[in-house]
């Protein structure tokens, strides 16, 4: 006990750069977003395809490019038959990127390990001046 208190600074320290070691590990856990940059060149070089897992409404009121709308309550169940091939990265969006960081839960969980949610999800998609589409 006599060390812990003549070097609890030494001891602080440590945890601190403990912390500092970690915190990637445990951002890459929650799926990480992607930037609108790293998006784009998954979809052009490696063919991702785009998922949106927004309801039915705000998907017709605008989404990225291309994107499939699958809401995220029917995820689980409708992701295998529009994404057949697990090996190609599938990009999941929502609004906020919210939903598309549970959303790539669900998509690991089937097998999808190339999936990653946008981060910023549509407000960054718009911010970066990328194509939206209208239903």
């Amino acid at each position: 006990m006599k060390f812990v208190i003549d070097n609890w600074t030494l001891i602080a320290v440590a945890l601190a750069s403990a912390g500092m070691l970690f915190w990637p590990v445990l951002k890459g856990a929650t799926g990480g977003g992607l930037s609108t940059q790293e998006a784009v060149q998954l979809i052009n070089r490696e063919k991702a395809v785009v998922i949106d897992v927004c309801e039915a409404n705000e998907y017709a009121a605008g989404h990225v490019g291309g994107a499939r709308n699958i809401p995220l309550n029917q995820l689980e169940e409708k992701l295998p038959g529009a994404v057949k091939n697990k090996a190609l990265p599938v990009i999941l969006v929502c609004q906020s990127g919210a939903r598309s960081n549970r959303a790539v839960v669900v998509a690991k969980k089937l097998g999808y390990e190339g999936a990653r949610s946008l981060g910023g999800g549509l407000g960054a998609w718009r911010s970066a001046n990328l194509p939206i589409e209208k239903a």
